[in-house]
């Protein structure tokens, strides 16, 4: 492998998306750009350089950019006289945070929406992850950090990529840029042994803003520890503010040409999708060829996850025909690409039935969550998704528990705990917090080798609790494949049987109870406060129905039990909603579960009831 890899390292100069003439990119990229062409800002190379900022301006720095600033010897030439660039536009730096990542708007377009992630957002993003990420690794000043980044298919990606990369290359550091790759790609170069194409890394940036609308993009970070969490988020945005804040003329000077220098690309995509080709090969007892004789479509909905087909499928002998939406198209033309979505599951559905495939598969657009559709047409995503990795992973792992988030049904805990012998935790909603969780459980010794969201995240121990789509359907078609091996057949009735004894409920909804954040009723409250208001008045309220029964067992909202089935209403991880789940035997028993809920949020004129009170109506 290594032989080949150093043939795909090459030294890259960054476009340049400002030049004197005004030749812009395309009118997507014009509009991105936008921003920064009415500050009038001098630009070399698209890049707005930090790296030059005066000495006696470090003095006025945090006390960890002034030990970063010296300990990566950059050059600071410039005198106290240096000339300021004009001023940037005010960008609040904290509200780009959505959790475990940063996210905002990249591309102007969208009524409502103005443009948040910009080009000098970027960078110092990028300035700040190098300073974390120093700190972090302890690095001393011979061994000088590497990072790669890579991008999904969006059409602000590019931009994005050179604009972050500028700012961990004018940090000292190098870069190694993928291009077009997955999130679980990103990570894994962090723990690849190859020289030939620059592994491992000391971390990784993903850019994506998984399946939100084209004109959103964010970022992904990772070290060999997995991705960063909440705290380190944070951190970072404190950091890019103050790197943000002194932008100079002088340091763009300073910094021409620094970059191109720096900055590498490297196919790691290939080498990525070789090592699940040989996970499968492994599994069927080392075949070179263990699929041979199925048919497998894929739908990438136009994101990263098109070369599951050629390089991961079509090598292990799987005929890939009828696979659609395998270009990248940032706009998404054809439908969001998301496993939940309702549109999503029925073109892979379609597919899979035109073609008269044996299995389909649809990733999302960073490939970090996936789902699958058998010969019928049965649907294993959400709560089935979950009950097909629990049956795989207890066969390898019998009594293993298996986390999930906090809306998954009734009908699933007993699947895995009466059916196959296992033990259901469910936590919280948040990819991030449900892996956390796992994995805090085997630091106490209880073992968990799964854990996996309903929105298809999905984490395995053995692939060092990375959510990786790609890997959850390695595992599915290790499946098949050993089946074969095994003399086993039936193309994916395989899987099908794996599901057979998982109770369904005949009915059930979400809806979004939303909170109106500037109703007098807040009173100067947060909508936090508010919901968590609205929430202990409903636990109230459930103490005086004796038929109904609160979980004696529970993580996020309040969780009730009555009708033959349940609901769950809990406040949203980032937005004013609460949004409220509810599973039943039958409709008329979901309405009364609705109607227990209305009565006691009815009380709470800041929140939006609508939804409820439609459904419930419906009768």
């Amino acid at each position: 492998m290594a032989a080949t890899s150093m043939k795909i390292i090459q030294n890259v100069l960054l476009p340049q998306c400002y030049q004197q003439n005004r030749e812009f990119r395309p009118p997507c990229r014009r509009d991105f750009c936008a921003p920064y062409m009415r500050n009038s800002l001098p630009f070399q190379r698209g890049k707005l350089a930090w790296s030059g900022i005066p000495s006696m301006q470090l003095r006025t720095l945090p006390k960890y950019q002034i030990g970063y600033f010296t300990r990566r010897c950059i050059h600071c030439n410039a005198s106290a006289s240096t000339i300021s660039v004009p001023p940037l536009e005010k960008v609040d730096f904290p509200r780009l945070q959505n959790g475990s990542d940063i996210r905002g708007v990249a591309v102007d377009g969208v009524e409502g929406e103005p443009v948040s992630l910009t080009e000098p957002v970027a960078e110092a993003i990028g300035a700040a992850f190098a300073a974390w990420l120093v700190d972090k690794k302890k690095a001393g000043d011979s061994r000088i950090l590497r990072v790669s980044v890579g991008h999904d298919s969006r059409i602000s990606a590019e931009i994005l990529q050179d604009a972050i990369s500028q700012g961990l290359a004018g940090a000292g550091l190098d870069v190694v840029q993928y291009g077009l790759a997955s999130t679980p790609a990103m990570f894994n170069s962090t723990l690849s042994q190859d020289d030939g194409i620059l592994c491992p890394v000391d971390g990784s940036i993903m850019i994506t803003a998984s399946h939100l609308p084209y004109n959103r993009n964010g970022f992904k970070f990772f070290t060999n520890d997995g991705g960063l969490g909440k705290p380190d988020i944070k951190d970072i945005l404190e950091r890019a503010a103050d790197v943000y804040e002194k932008f100079t003329k002088e340091g763009l000077i300073n910094s021409k040409g620094k970059a191109s220098t720096s900055i590498k690309r490297a196919d790691y995509m290939t080498v990525y999708a070789s090592d699940l080709v040989q996970a499968v090969r492994k599994a069927a007892g080392n075949i070179e060829k263990p699929l041979e004789g199925f048919h497998i479509v894929v739908d990438a909905g136009n994101g990263a996850g098109g070369f599951f087909a050629a390089k991961v499928l079509e090598p292990l002998g799987a005929v890939t025909s009828g696979s659609q939406f395998l270009e990248p198209d940032g706009l998404f033309p054809n439908h969001i690409p998301n496993p939940e979505d309702k549109a999503a599951m029925q073109a892979i559905t379609q597919a899979v039935l035109d073609n008269k495939a044996d299995l389909g598969i649809i990733f999302d657009t960073d490939v970090d969550r996936s789902a699958a559709v058998d010969s019928t047409g049965k649907e294993f995503n959400r709560n089935h998704l979950i009950a097909l990795m629990s049956a795989i992973v207890l066969e390898e792992h019998p009594g293993t528990t298996i986390v999930t988030d906090s809306v998954t049904s009734d009908g699933l805990t007993t699947f895995i705990e009466k059916k196959l012998g296992g033990r259901h935790h469910r936590f919280k909603r948040g990819y991030k917090n449900v892996i956390d969780e796992a994995i805090r459980l085997n630091s106490l010794g209880e073992e968990s080798h799964l854990a996996i969201e309903t929105s298809g995240h999905g984490a395995l121990k053995e692939n060092h609790w990375l959510d990786d789509g790609a890997y959850l359907m390695v595992k599915v078609l290790n499946k098949l494949a050993s089946a074969r091996a095994s003399g086993m057949d039936g193309g994916s009735k395989v899987l099908t049987g794996l599901l057979e004894g998982l109770q369904e409920p005949a009915f059930s909804v979400e809806l979004r109870l939303k909170i109106n954040q500037n109703h007098p009723d807040l009173k100067g409250r947060s909508f936090r406060e508010y919901g968590e208001a609205v929430l202990k008045n409903l636990e109230n309220s459930i103490s005086s129905n004796p038929r109904l029964q609160k979980a004696p067992v529970n993580y996020e909202g309040i969780r009730v039990s009555g009708y033959g089935g349940w609901f769950l209403l809990r406040l949203s991880l980032h937005d004013p909603v609460l949004p409220l789940n509810v599973e039943a035997p039958s409709k008329d028993d979901a309405l009364k579960l609705g109607l227990s809920v209305l009565a006691a949020v009815n009380e709470f004129p800041g929140l939006d009831t609508s939804a409820l009170n439609k459904f419930v109506q419906a009768q």
